[in-house]
């Protein structure tokens, strides 16, 4: 039902627009737009569009070419599939492409005003990358935050031998959101949010992140019609109205006590808190964050770091456990070059090329943010002979770059190999391979989620074997992708631990 009403909105809505389009059209200069399909071949692939429009712009493109025009509505939509031309846009016409296309949902609680993710380029924006930059994602900071990293990971590692020594299946996903939500959590708070002895408290955050992240992504007709914005006609505002309530609600009740705490343990002479939140709030003058404005910060960061990890490291697992071969050589580099009673760490990671070409094909093929965050072109601008108009929203397809066989050798399968002696990497220079965008809008997590990222993964192949459960064998795998503004699994990845430890 959901999905009819969209299709009658678009269709209302866009042949009004066409025909108002045709009576003024006169009175409006021609551009040289990019080619693209017509409104009629849209609607033929309008449930394409709604369900998996990754794939349905990838199939466009091979008509349309790597710059492509999309009009829905009153909205010029201008997708790039091509590591040349994301280049152009990215990094060589930053300035004019460096503001965000705001979807309507995140308007909520005006959460696009306070959101390091929203925001265009000005002084609160760059206001706020430097607090990141420099309170939670800087060489220092990770590296004096790694020990919380290292319990947090040896929590998850205990609770897979518990299930392994019970014969128990487990969803990887879960256990890895619990892990990954409580690194953040303490790092942050110096505070778990949930653990993995309550499932229920796990699963509820869970849906809460997941579900944001999910009606971030999905197509929106009020995005498409702005005037349908107070009906809110697929109920998107609303769901997201309620998960923001409940984040916020945590995070400003976190802040809450521990304003209160700092001040009886300063008059006390107590020790206070070393966490991000202290740092900040010992430094509100320098940070010139407002208490508003860390929360919402904070909810980026929960909100961006929490599934993107999680979606990579259940995708590796998934493809590994696909590819018994690759998980194989996976796994004897580990036994090289880790000793057996030998406690993983960061730093072991530069020992492991085969791991690091891994992540490096899971970044390929299973980019966590497929169309990266959407920009809004805020200058007319000419990119390969064609106008992209003032005020378009620029996509940049990552998961059509990923599987392009112009670039990759049988893109559709799994081959960490091509990334050995390779000098691609994934920091924003290799615009083939760019999952955490690049140029000055580049994901200022990117540091975390390398370190947390490769880190867990070898830390699960190095400490158990791995199977498939409910007697799934790899030629059965369900593999397909569920579009929201992240790329998760459809099914859920249930496997079985093996322990290699006493």
């Amino acid at each position: 039902m959901d999905l009819l009403l969209i299709i009658t909105l678009v269709c209302a809505g866009t042949l009004t627009f066409l025909i108002l389009r045709l009576l003024f059209n006169q009175t409006h200069r021609t551009i040289k737009l990019p080619p693209g399909p017509s409104f009629f071949q849209i609607i033929r692939n309008i449930f394409e569009l709604g369900r998996n429009p990754h794939i349905a712009f990838t199939k466009l493109s091979k008509i349309y070419g790597p710059i492509m025009t999309l009009k829905l509505g009153n909205i010029t939509t201008i997708v790039i599939s091509s590591p040349q031309l994301a280049k152009q846009v990215l990094l060589e016409n930053s300035q004019a492409f460096s503001s965000r296309t705001i979807p309507h949902v995140m308007r909520v609680f005006d959460h696009h005003r306070s959101s390091i993710t929203f925001l265009p380029p000005s002084e609160q924006w760059r206001n706020y990358r430097r607090v990141c930059a420099t309170k939670v994602f800087s060489p220092q900071k990770l590296d004096s935050t790694k020990i919380i990293r290292q319990q947090k990971l040896k929590e998850l590692l205990g609770f897979v031998k518990d299930k392994s020594i019970k014969g128990e299946a487990l969803d990887l996903g879960k256990a890895v959101f619990t892990t990954v939500l409580n690194s953040i959590s303490n790092t942050l708070f110096s505070k778990d949010l949930s653990d993995s002895t309550s499932d229920e408290k796990s699963q509820e955050f869970k849906n809460i992140v997941e579900g944001a992240m999910e009606d971030a992504g999905k197509p929106n007709i009020v995005d498409f019609f702005p005037i349908l914005g107070p009906l809110d006609p697929q109920g998107l505002q609303a769901r997201m109205s309620i998960y923001l309530t409940k984040l916020i609600k945590i995070i400003d009740g976190i802040i809450e006590e521990r304003m209160c705490s700092r001040v009886s343990k300063i008059d006390s002479g107590s020790e206070v808190a070393n966490d991000v939140l202290d740092s900040i709030l010992c430094n509100v003058e320098a940070t010139q964050l407002s208490r508003n404005e860390m929360t919402h910060v904070f909810l980026d960061l929960f909100i961006a770091g929490i599934d993107t990890t999680v979606v990579t490291v259940e995708w590796a697992m998934a493809q590994l456990l696909r590819n018994p071969d690759k998980l194989k050589k996976t796994r004897e580099e580990l036994c090289q070059a880790i000793g057996e009673d030998e406690t993983l760490e960061e730093s072991h990671v530069s020992k492991l090329p085969y791991l690091q070409a891994v992540v490096k094909e899971i970044f390929r093929l299973h980019p966590a943010i497929p169309f990266l965050v959407p920009r809004k072109c805020d200058e007319d601008v000419t990119i390969s002979g064609f106008q992209v108009p003032k005020d378009a929203q620029v996509i940049v397809n990552l998961w059509a770059i990923g599987r392009d066989p112009t670039i990759w050798e049988n893109p559709d399968m799994f081959l960490p190999e091509r990334f050995l002696d390779c000098e691609v990497n994934f920091k924003g220079h290799n615009f083939e391979l760019i999952p955490f965008g690049a140029g000055k809008r580049i994901c200022v997590g990117m540091p975390l989620a390398d370190r947390a990222v490769h880190l867990m993964l070898a830390s699960l192949l190095h400490n158990f074997e791995w199977k498939l459960a409910d007697g799934l064998t790899p030629d059965h795998m369900n593999m397909k992708e569920q579009f929201g503004l992240s790329l998760k699994r459809v099914q859920p990845l249930r496997v079985q631990a093996i322990s290699l430890k006493t």
